[in-house]
């Protein structure tokens, strides 16, 4: 039985975050350039990408290239910056088909001009669409994230804007770049690594966890699907007693 099927699509999750990890390893698995390890990882984000979209959840974001990633070497980060472009020009009128809209996150005046108006032209055209929402994080990590933040709520005290007695997770949550968008459900990474690598430290706070051996290329939907239903297995107690949860005393 497919894991599509023993999904219970009344407690599908809303937000689904994902660690794309093992390109490269996957490359040098088949004696192959890292970069053939990158274009086989664009395969698998389709595959994510309608995998989710057939199972209804809202929000799907994509670690995609985080800030540490610019300290690869120059050439492997060119290579990145063409398949993006790529990617973006070849997937838009797919992603519109699906009715699949994309947002971005990140630093993203760091990228080259040429991925910037790729990805503009993407943002605009799906702008439309009402099903998921896929969420590329681009030259990101949180603590970039956090850091930027309270510069911009320092700034915001000494104009007068807001007082520091004002300051809550809510007030915090909103100069986040992932404002107005659920936290996730649920953080899948690939690669057989147990580490959170500086994604979503603020938002993962109370996520399901769920760690793969697969590595990035060989991801398919049915890898997100058994995510899925594993995530369905288990309790979220939000700090509270299983019996809290469940209603019994």
């Amino acid at each position: 039985m497919s894991y599509l099927d023993q999904i219970d699509k009344t407690r599908v999750p809303k937000h689904i975050a994902v660690i794309m990890d093992g390109n490269g390893r996957w490359a040098k698995r088949q004696d192959l350039d890292r970069t053939f390890g990158h274009k086989e990882g664009i395969s698998a984000v389709r595959r994510a990408i309608e995998g989710a979209s057939r199972a209804e959840v809202r929000y799907l974001t994509l670690y995609t290239f985080s800030t540490e990633n610019w300290k690869r070497p120059e050439e492997e980060v060119k290579a990145l910056m063409s398949l993006m472009v790529q990617a973006v020009a070849n997937e838009t009128p797919e992603l519109v088909k699906n009715n699949v809209r994309v947002k971005v996150i990140g630093d993203i005046e760091r990228l080259p001009e040429d991925t910037r108006k790729a990805l503009d032209y993407c943002l605009e055209t799906t702008s439309v669409c009402t099903g998921t929402t896929v969420i590329l994080a681009l030259s990101y990590s949180s603590k970039w994230e956090l850091t930027r933040a309270m510069k911009n709520i320092a700034v915001d005290i000494k104009s007068g804007k807001i007082e520091s007695e004002e300051i809550t997770e809510e007030l915090i949550a909103s100069y986040l770049e992932t404002k107005g968008i659920p936290d996730p459900d649920i953080l899948v990474r690939t690669g057989g690594e147990l580490r959170i690598s500086n994604f979503l430290l603020w938002q993962i706070a109370y996520s399901e966890l769920f760690f793969s051996d697969e590595l990035w290329p060989d991801f398919n939907e049915e890898s997100l699907y058994k995510a899925i239903v594993d995530f369905q297995n288990r309790e979220r107690r939000f700090g509270k007693t299983s019996e809290q949860i469940s209603g019994k005393s």
